[in-house]
């Protein structure tokens, strides 16, 4: 029986699992056995499909899916899945419209998240604003997606929504930065009531607490409410001789004020181990940006993006993370703090 309890999602009975097996006892997260879920070349014109997201939706599974196409430049796929295992994708890239129902496509768009917030599920990416910035759509029957103002100016990435509001606003955690591509590694929280205008924004958490994640953090999956405060799966990046490594790390932020971390945990999660994580596109990599979780069970499946060529799908209880999380947490001041200067 768990005693650390989801609050506030659905039951998803159908929520896609496999069983820890023995051997595993010493990380609270396994992998699926038949990784990777989407392989190199999913469908015409795209090479590869990785760094997607992923929703419960009338008894099966939607996402949005980051897909390279054959020319190089990515954008985002719709799939279906009946298990969210297997996915079936449309062969048209998704198409945007403005609020006045004008077209108006990004001339990029990769790294998705998909959040539901009340009755809307909201698109988040990486998109081209005059530089790498943060897209917003909403859509609630995943045919029409109308896009919104973009939130923040350039330069940032890594933009996840929380699923409910706090106290009246909608919460934003994003990874400001500048026009490169590691400098500013901190993930900050920005509130807003309409999402049309963003501010109260707020430092979180910040980068080089571990080695594994030294040189930059960024939001991975939208936070998931618990009875102890969100659960945060996040990537932190090291960088060795040979290049970057991306894990996957946790931590628990406060409930009311979530700019302030409660738990951090001082060890990776998960880290590339196997080799569609080891070796392909960019090498070492494993990317979170969706969770799906049952609460009457406490069930959690991650679907992470396995070196920026392959989908990867692992498993997890909310008691045994956030347990695993309190037990090896370290906290700076930085953490415990509000997020004011």
């Amino acid at each position: 029986m768990s005693k650390i309890k989801i609050v506030a999602r659905d039951s998803l009975p159908n929520i896609p699992w496999q069983d820890k097996k023995e051997g595993t006892n010493h990380t609270p997260i396994w992998r699926y056995e038949h990784n990777p879920i989407i392989d190199r070349n999913p469908l015409e014109n795209v090479a590869r499909i990785f760094n997607s997201a992923v929703v419960a939706y009338k008894d099966a599974f939607i996402g949005v899916f980051r897909g390279e196409q054959v020319n190089g430049v990515p954008y985002i796929y719709l799939g279906y899945s009946k298990d969210g295992i297997k996915w079936d994708f449309e062969k048209e890239k998704v198409h945007f419209i403005d609020e006045q129902g004008k077209e108006f496509e990004p001339h990029y768009a990769y790294d998705p998240r998909l959040v539901k917030v009340e009755e809307a599920y909201y698109l988040i990416w990486c998109t081209d604003f005059y530089g790498a910035a943060i897209g917003l759509a909403k859509t609630t029957d995943f045919k029409t997606f109308v896009r919104l103002e973009n939130p923040f100016i350039p330069f940032n990435r890594n933009a996840v929504l929380f699923p409910r509001r706090i106290n009246g606003n909608y919460i934003l955690l994003s990874r400001p930065s500048d026009s490169g591509h590691t400098p500013f590694g901190d993930i900050f929280l920005s509130e807003s009531p309409d999402m049309t205008y963003w501010g109260k924004h707020r430092h979180v958490m910040g980068r080089g607490q571990s080695w594994w994640e030294s040189v930059k953090i960024g939001g991975g999956a939208a936070p998931i409410e618990t009875s102890v405060g969100w659960l945060l799966f996040y990537h932190g990046v090291s960088g060795t001789c040979n290049g970057f490594v991306y894990s996957i790390g946790g931590a628990i932020l406060d409930i009311d004020n979530p700019s302030k971390v409660i738990y951090r945990c001082e060890n990776f999660l998960l880290t590339p181990e196997e080799w569609y994580e080891e070796r392909g596109f960019v090498n070492n990599v494993v990317f979170p940006c969706a969770t799906l979780t049952d609460s009457d069970t406490g069930r959690i499946a991650i679907y992470y993006g396995a070196a920026d060529s392959y989908v990867g799908l692992a498993f997890t209880t909310v008691d045994e993370v956030v347990s695993y999380i309190m037990k090896h947490s370290v906290v700076t001041d930085n953490d415990l703090e509000i997020g004011i200067r």
